[in-house]
Order: C-alpha cells, then sequence, then structure tokens
C-alpha cells in the first residue's frame, strides 16, 4: 500500500485487549508470589546495613503494588466492561505509572549506591539506614506527584464501561505545550535515569581492570557489577521500548504528528511497549535474588525446612499405614 492511498483514520487496535490480558494473567501468579516472598525476606531477615536493601524494600512494594492491581486490569481486558466506576479506574491506571517510574527511580538509586559505595568505601561504612529511608521517600513524593498527570490527561466520561488504555487522551490546545511536556518526562523518566545507570555500569566494570586490588575487594567489585548491570538490563527490556514509543505516541494522541504510516506503527507498537514494560514486577525479583547473598542463604533456608518438613510428614504418614 502506498503512502498516498493510506488512510488516517486511526483504526482501533483490535488485538490490544488480548494482548492485555494474555501478559497480566502471566504476570500476576508469578508477580505476586516473587514479589511478597521477597518483601518478607527483606523485610524480616536482610540485615538492613545490606546495600541498596531499603531501596529493594520500595522496589517491591512498588511493583506488588502494581500487581495487587492487576485482577481489575484482567477483568476489564476479559468482559470489555468496567462496572467499578471512576475512582478505581483512574487509581489503577495511576498505579501503572507510578509503578513503573517508581522502579526506574529505585534502580537508577540501587546503581548509584553500588557505584558509590565501590569508590568510596569509607563513606559505605559511615552510611546511616536513615539516608536511604529519605531518599525513598523523596522517590515517592516525586514520583507520585509527577505521575499524576497521566489519570489527569485521560478523559473518564461518568456511566461509561471503558478504562485505562481505551481512555481518551485530553486535548492540549497547544503543540508547543504537548512537545514540553513530553520532553520533559522523557528527560526526567527516561533519558537521564538511562544515563545515569549506563554511567554506573560503565565505571564499575572498568574498577575490575584495576589488577592491584585485593581480591575480597575485586569479589564485591564483581558483585557490585552483578546488580548494576541486572538493574540496566531491567531497564533496557522493560522500560526503554515503552518510553522510545512514547514520544511518538503523545505527538500521534496529540494530532503533533500526522503522517499516516508513522500515526499506524506507532499506535500499534504501543500495546508490546506497555506489556513489556510491566515485565518488571517479575524480573526484579530476580534482582534480589542474585545480587544479595543474605537473599539466597534465606530462600535456600526456607526451602530447605518446607521440604524437610513434608518428607518428615510423609515419612510419620507411612510409619502409621505400617
Amino acid at each position: 500500500m502506498t503512502q498516498s492511498n493510506w488512510t488516517c483514520s486511526d483504526s482501533n487496535v483490535t488485538y490490544k485487549s488480548t494482548l492485555y490480558a494474555a501478559t497480566y494473567t502471566m504476570i500476576f501468579i508469578p508477580g505476586l508470589l516473587a514479589n511478597s516472598a521477597a518483601l518478607w525476606v527483606l523485610c524480616r531477615f536482610i540485615s538492613k546495613k545490606s546495600k541498596a536493601v531499603i531501596f529493594m524494600i520500595n522496589l517491591a512494594v512498588a511493583d506488588l503494588a502494581h500487581v495487587l492491581s492487576l485482577p481489575l486490569r484482567i477483568y476489564y481486558y476479559i468482559n470489555r466492561m468496567w462496572p467499578f466506576g471512576k475512582f478505581l479506574c483512574l487509581l489503577c491506571f495511576y498505579l501503572k505509572y507510578l509503578n513503573m517510574y517508581a522502579s526506574i527511580c529505585f534502580l537508577t538509586c540501587i546503581s548509584i549506591q553500588r557505584y558509590f559505595f565501590l569508590y568510596q568505601p569509607f563513606r559505605a561504612k559511615d552510611w546511616k539506614r536513615r539516608y536511604d529511608v529519605a531518599i525513598s521517600a523523596a522517590v515517592w513524593l516525586f514520583v507520585g506527584a509527577a505521575c499524576s498527570p497521566f489519570p489527569i490527561m485521560r478523559s473518564y466520561v461518568n456511566n461509561s464501561e471503558t478504562c485505562f488504555a481505551d481512555l481518551e487522551v485530553r486535548q492540549i490546545q497547544s503543540n508547543v505545550a504537548t512537545v514540553a511536556m513530553t520532553v520533559t518526562a522523557e528527560l526526567f523518566g527516561f533519558i537521564g535515569p538511562l544515563i545515569i545507570i549506563l554511567f554506573c555500569t560503565w565505571k564499575t566494570k572498568d574498577s575490575l581492570r584495576d589488577f592491584q586490588i585485593p581480591l575480597q575487594n575485586n569479589n564485591e567489585r564483581r558483585k557490585a557489577l552483578r546488580m548494576v548491570s541486572m538493574c540496566a538490563i531491567v531497564f533496557f527490556v522493560c522500560f526503554a521500548p515503552y518510553h522510545i514509543n512514547f514520544f511518538f505516541y503523545m505527538m500521534v494522541k496529540e494530532n503533533v504528528i500526522t503522517d499516516c504510516l508513522l500515526r499506524s506503527i506507532t499506535l500499534h507498537t504501543q500495546p508490546f511497549c506497555l506489556a513489556l514494560a510491566s515485565l518488571d514486577c517479575c524480573l526484579d525479583p530476580i534482582l534480589y535474588f542474585f545480587m544479595t547473598s543474605e537473599f539466597q542463604d534465606q530462600i535456600s533456608r526456607h526451602s530447605s525446612m518446607v521440604i524437610r518438613s513434608r518428607l518428615m510428614s510423609k515419612e510419620s504418614a507411612s510409619s502409621i499405614k505400617e
């Protein structure tokens, strides 16, 4: 089909409901179990002096908040109707973006802290837990306020049965304002954290080239590299596709982009990008497990206890039968 014959009717992306329902269904159970277990282990068993544990706890809370809203999303995309009212619709919509940007911020905080402690080991010894708590509180306040435009920019019609991706985007009268808002969101929500995480990963990897460092310090650097590398992987897999497409999506919705082919590509790509963004709820627990030795020890210990108790119960049951 040639460009001249292309219609700019922005036809509905028919597969998005099926895609969202399938994705959220696959994410819900693993995300709920993994983040609940992670939060339990991180809060109860991991030493609060462990590096980045406070940020990991907040990351798990952000993921769990989004996961708990998934059943309502699944219901909507399967039944194609929303009977729960405006408040729940916009709340679940808000939690999606709160999770995304809180995750981005806490992944960035983890990368910065590991890099900082690696190059400033004496500062690391004097670092207080309350500093991480204060930083986390500031992150929540900033992200909470920064994400408020997402539900505000959506039009919810009372007595309507539509929600989430089917909500219309409010039109901004000025194209300049649209571009400015979108660029600001991209700079602070994607490009800035991307540069920081890449820098921390590069510097941490570069530190391993120093062959004069003690073996113990070298092991610490390898742990730091694994952690910041995992942060970078989660960032690229889950958040990069969405933010690359987000700029074009907003330009399409505000009719700044008028090219028909580009509009169609953007609209058909958006559901896949949003689905990928939700995968961080399942990938973040991998960060806790593989990057924190105490976390691995606790999971292994409790798994062994469960297996041992089951074996003992089977043995006792068989002895009773005999």
